[in-house]
């Protein structure tokens, strides 16, 4: 008796181990199959994508660019020391004069071909701190830059988001696919096993066995093709995240619910069209630096030097003295620069900013009008794949009472293989219009979005 309690417990403790493993199992099966959401694969793609990541590099080297061209107000000093050995005749006033003042002594009273030493070290001071508005525009390109590659990458992110979007939607549609030609395999073989004992039972004739064969391996082929545009479209997707995992896409809502008829007025801009406009900017602000270099430029400079030598005044030699330094010196100075024909050299280069920006101008007013008649024409293919989906739910029906009723007729002998696969045929064009016409409205609104360059027209229909 004890014993049949213990086998009792034993049991019940393990049913109820085993419902617990169940339950925690379709939970993580549940969270698996959820698979991320459509924001989510957006912020995904923009932190692992490369050329994302180009962009955002160059966004920060273009703010470094601003830092260098204001740097320039930071003076130069430079400090070296040099020692020498050379003739006697030479060393009275010998200096290599770069980063210092140029040096020179007497010529020695007789030519002396002897070697000795000699030595000099200097600190030097340049600054330019008043560049009549040179160094300010050279700041103002460096910031037009920062515009032109923020403009860039925002570009280049709306661009990419776009082509995630309709990845995800057309992963979307690939599963949808799949379900219908598994479907229509299905119905093929249960209808291949109808005819086979019709065939037994002497209703229909044994050919009719064959031509079921036959679809049942078109069915099949059909069914490879859209595992392969399922595969194809994943791959394609996978690639735009920069990411080797595999997500579960299960999103039906797609298929059943249609976005707003009415689009709210959006006033925000294209990216393209803060592409082209900065692009404007930065050949203006070029223009302008280069007008600025014929101005001039005011230079403080300043040295501290000294010099060694291994002859004395009197002419005596000490070829080691040298090596140390006798005399101490120092100097300032102001230095105003004024180029007075710079202006000719420049003004090709400046007549050639003014083309480009010209150019620039021009390009922007094709951008905007691409843009104005792709808004019509997003517009006009919402509409009409709006039209076209209010069918579908009427055509689907009608194809399925078609195929039923044939399959009946068929099944009682009162209808041939012709006519049972002819409607068969239509069914799965209706399941598979079906599917694609309520995409087509979702990729119609994705359009008007990637337009008005507002995903949010998209997204927030989604959730």
């Amino acid at each position: 008796m004890m014993k049949n309690d213990i086998l009792k417990r034993i049991r019940k403790h393990f049913l109820v181990l085993l419902f617990l493993f169940i339950g925690v199992a379709h939970v993580y099966s549940q969270q698996t199959e959820r698979g991320h959401t459509l924001k989510e694969l957006l912020q995904i793609a923009e932190t692992n994508y490369p050329l994302l990541k180009s962009k955002a590099l160059d966004v920060q080297a273009a703010q470094k660019g601003i830092a260098a061209s204001q740097s320039t107000l930071i003076p130069n000093l430079d400090a070296s020391y040099q020692v020498n050995y050379a003739t006697y005749n030479n060393i009275i006033g010998m200096a290599s004069n770069q980063f210092m003042i140029p040096m020179t002594g007497p010529v020695g009273a007789a030519n002396n071909m002897n070697g000795v030493f000699g030595s000099a070290t200097s600190l030097l001071l340049n600054w330019q701190p008043i560049t009549f508005g040179q160094r300010k525009s050279q700041v103002e390109v460096a910031k037009a830059g920062l515009q032109y590659a923020k403009a860039d990458a925002d570009n280049e992110i709306f661009r990419h988001k776009i082509k995630v979007i309709n990845a995800y939607l057309d992963v979307l549609t690939s599963v949808e696919l799949l379900k219908v030609y598994q479907n229509n395999l299905q119905r093929t073989q249960a209808n291949l096993r109808v005819v086979q004992s019709l065939v037994v039972s002497g209703i229909k004739p044994g050919v009719d066995t064959a031509l079921f064969k036959a679809e049942v391996s078109k069915a099949k082929i059909d069914l490879l093709g859209a595992q392969k545009y399922q595969q194809q479209a994943s791959i394609t997707l996978s690639q735009l995240l920069a990411t080797d995992s595999n997500f579960v896409f299960s999103d039906t809502t797609f298929f059943y619910r249609l976005p707003q008829i009415l689009l709210a007025s959006d006033s925000s801009k294209n990216p393209l069209v803060s592409l082209y406009s900065s692009n404007t900017s930065v050949s203006v602000a070029r223009k302008k630096a280069l007008a600025m270099t014929s101005a001039p430029t005011l230079g403080v400079w300043g040295t501290t030097y000294a010099r060694g030598s291994g002859v004395s005044n009197t002419g005596a030699v000490d070829v080691t003295n040298g090596l140390g330094f006798q005399r101490f010196n120092y100097g300032i100075g102001l230095q105003l620069s004024v180029p007075i024909l710079h202006f000719l050299q420049i003004r090709p280069q400046i007549q050639q900013q003014a083309f480009l920006i010209k150019s620039n101008e021009e390009k922007m007013n094709e951008v905007e009008l691409q843009l104005r008649k792709q808004d019509e024409l997003a517009d006009t293919t919402f509409s009409n794949a709006f039209a076209v989906v209010q069918e579908s739910p009427l055509f689907l029906e009608s194809a399925e009472y078609s195929f039923k009723s044939l399959q009946s007729r068929y099944q009682s002998g009162l209808a041939n293989f012709a006519d049972l696969i002819q409607a068969q045929y239509g069914l799965v064009k209706a399941e598979t219009d079906y599917k694609l016409n309520y995409m087509g409205v979702w990729k119609a609104l994705l359009f008007k979005a990637s337009v008005k360059g507002d995903l949010n027209l998209f997204i927030n229909q989604v959730n």
